[in-house]
């Protein structure tokens, strides 16, 4: 069975920073990655990053954002500095089974930046 869960959301001021983590259980993950929702609008990809250290991010968080993994802990992370109001949203941890293909969701965790 495959439990994905994120920790380390939680309420910010413009300017500060925040780590998100993601533990994977179950499988062997090639891409891992977070994504994000803000309210009325649709989920977009924020930062991928493959096992063997290849990273993708979205203009948006380009030199603000840095991705890293731990592959012997099936653990992402992502490192947000100069945090700005439009980075709040439910940020989403997605994985992908090596074996399948398949991907697989956490629950998300609310990253909110306000003053």
């Amino acid at each position: 069975q495959v439990q994905v869960v994120e920790s380390g959301g939680g309420l910010v001021q413009p300017g500060g920073s925040l780590r998100l983590s993601c533990a994977a259980s179950g499988r062997i993950f090639s891409i891992m990655g977070w994504y994000r929702q803000a309210p009325g609008k649709q989920r977009e990809l924020v930062a991928t990053i493959t096992r063997g250290g290849s990273t993708d991010y979205a203009d948006s968080v380009k030199g603000r954002f840095t991705i890293s993994r731990d592959n012997a802990k099936n653990t992402v992370y992502l490192q947000m500095n100069s945090l700005k109001p439009e980075d709040t949203a439910v940020y989403y941890c997605n994985v992908r089974a090596i074996v399948t293909s398949t991907n697989y969701w956490g629950q998300g965790t609310q990253v909110t930046v306000s003053s």
